[in-house]
Parts: C-alpha cells; sequence; structure tokens
C-alpha cells in the first residue's frame, strides 16, 4: 500500500483533488492536426474518471522506469527550465510523505545523437551523464548511486542530479527524432548487459515515458518544394502504428504508460507545432496515454493530473 503511494507521488508533485478525463477526452489539438491522431471526447467515462486513484484500494506495483525524452533543439529553453523546476516538488513528495517508496529509475535521453555525452554512448537513445553546449548544464551529472547511467530511489540529491541532466541545452539538430530516442532508449539491445543503458529498463516495472517536444518528429524521406526534391531531413522511421508495434515486440502496452508535452493546438503561445504523430503515438496506448501543453508556463498541474493514467495502469499491470 505504501508502495503505490510513491509510485502515485513519483510522477505527481503534489495532492491533486481531481483531474481530468482521460486521453480521448484530452487531446484538442485544434486547426492544423491529425485528424486520426484525435480521439472523439468519451461520452461513457463516469464522473469520476479523472479522480486520483486511491493508494488503500489496490496494491503496489514493484518497479518503475521513467524516462524523459528531452528535445534539445534551439527553441527549448524556456521548456528544460519548467521541467528542471518541478522535479523537486515530486522528489519533496516522496521523501516528506512517504517511509519507503518503491524501486524506480529515471533516465534521460535527447531528442538526437547526443555529442556532448560521455564517450562511447553519444547515439540516439543513448542515456545521458554530462552534458555541454549552449544552455546546457555542461557538467558530469554522475556517477548515479544506481551503478548505472540512470538515478534511482538510492540517489541522495536526486533534483540536482535530474537538473544536471535534464538540462541537455539548445544545440541538437532542429530535425527532432523523439521516437526514434524513446525506441533505441528502451530496446531491449540498448539495455543489455554491457550496453549503454544496461539495467535502466527492467522486464517488470511499470514503464513510464515522458515525451517533451515543441516540434512534431520529423517525418521521413524527402520532400518538393517547387519542383525540387530536398532530401536533407530524416526521421525515426514509419509511423504510430510502427512504433507502437516496434515496442510491443518486446513490451505488453498496458505495462506502458506515455505522458506527452507537446504542441496541442497552432497559435500557441510559444510557437510550438502541432505534433500530430506524437499524438498519434500517445492515442495508441488508450487510457495509458496523457497529453499536455508544452506551452505551459509550469508543468506541475500536467504531473498532477497524469496521477489517475500512473494508477489506473498499475492496477492493470497486476
Amino acid at each position: 500500500m505504501r508502495s503505490l503511494l510513491g509510485l502515485v507521488l513519483l510522477l505527481g508533485l503534489v495532492a491533486c483533488d481531481g483531474g481530468p478525463p482521460r486521453l480521448s477526452a484530452r487531446i484538442d489539438a485544434g486547426p492544423g492536426a491529425d485528424a486520426a491522431a484525435v480521439a472523439p471526447p468519451d461520452a461513457s467515462a463516469p464522473p469520476d474518471a479523472g479522480a486520483p486513484v486511491d493508494p488503500g484500494e489496490i496494491e503496489a506495483c514493484r518497479a518503475v522506469d521513467v524516462l524523459f525524452v528531452v528535445d534539445d533543439s534551439a527553441s527549448m529553453s524556456d521548456q528544460q527550465a519548467s521541467l528542471i523546476a518541478s522535479f523537486p516538488g515530486f522528489v519533496r513528495g516522496m521523501r516528506e510523505q512517504l517511509g519507503s517508496a518503491p524501486s524506480f529509475h529515471v533516465g534521460v535521453a535527447t531528442s538526437d545523437a547526443y555529442r556532448a555525452n560521455a564517450p562511447g554512448c553519444t547515439a540516439i537513445g543513448d542515456l545521458v551523464t554530462q552534458t555541454g553546449g549552449g544552455g546546457a548544464s555542461n557538467t558530469s551529472c554522475g556517477p548515479f548511486n544506481s551503478g548505472g547511467r540512470f538515478m534511482s530511489d538510492a540517489e541522495p540529491d536526486l533534483s540536482a542530479r535530474f537538473a544536471c541532466a535534464a538540462q541537455v541545452g539548445t544545440g541538437g539538430d532542429d530535425d527532432e527524432r523523439v521516437m526514434r530516442a524513446l525506441l533505441d532508449a528502451v530496446s531491449p539491445a540498448r539495455n543489455a548487459p554491457g550496453a549503454c543503458n544496461a539495467g535502466f529498463v527492467r522486464p517488470d516495472s511499470l514503464l513510464v515515458i515522458v515525451l517533451i517536444s515543441d516540434e512534431d518528429d520529423v517525418r521521413d524521406g524527402c520532400t518538393d518544394e517547387s519542383g525540387f526534391e530536398r532530401c536533407e531531413s530524416y526521421g525515426s522511421g514509419g509511423l504510430p502504428d510502427d512504433w507502437f508495434a516496434e515496442i510491443s515486440e518486446h513490451r505488453d502496452p498496458a505495462s506502458v504508460v506515455v505522458l506527452s508535452l507537446i504542441g496541442r493546438r497552432a497559435g500557441n503561445p510559444c510557437g510550438a507545432v502541432v505534433a500530430s504523430r506524437l499524438l498519434g503515438f500517445a492515442r495508441r496506448f488508450g487510457d495509458n496515454g496523457y497529453v499536455g501543453d508544452v506551452c505551459a508556463e509550469s508543468y506541475d498541474t500536467f504531473f498532477r493530473e497524469a496521477l489517475p493514467v500512473i494508477g489506473d495502469a498499475c492496477v492493470n499491470l497486476i
């Protein structure tokens, strides 16, 4: 019982007094969105469908692995700061209100290959252990107490470690490959003994993925502009159905939660692009998907409102 409370607080910053409906009612991409990625509101949902799960009513998940995929392109400075600012609240809540917590891992990856990372682990999907470049923390963030390239509940100052790793800077490619970073980071090959992410994703864990980007995943292939074919961009390979199939090859989708801080509608205050493909990927997970606004001044509310999604996923995992 106490372990589940740790899970609930892991992705929430403070206790909530009621959240919004599930993903199907939350996606409101507005003009310019891919209609296939937007689901209609679920009229059959009960009035309290967004209420936080009572930890006294369900058992606890044994382990939680949280992957943050952070866009490190030139326009993401404010968004990285908002993410880092929201993180200490979760740490305080966990350590002040719990006597114990579930075993959890926390890792950070970037939306393209991260050349400032430790030598030998600079490919897309490799977890960040050191940063460099404009707007970055420009320091080595480890060693981590987990003994690997990720943080864990054994970290004495998790907030500081996370602030270091999540401030990846703004020197990344403008062709964001958020999905390739995600898929490679959680792949069995990347998590095998001796690999860059060894031990991060555990087979019996609830895998919580947090995507943070103000762009959509770049399209594959070439574009034709005014009669001239341009092949300067490349994507993650495939579309939402393909990405869902790839992760489903080695992971039960019921054990995955996708929390997306992305552009939801055109004309937003931070200039974010409507991320129709990333919306489509989150939608494939049904009630295990949740979408928030990357332009929000604070991400505290987003994490607080995601609590029912995490709690329900835990119930289904057991």
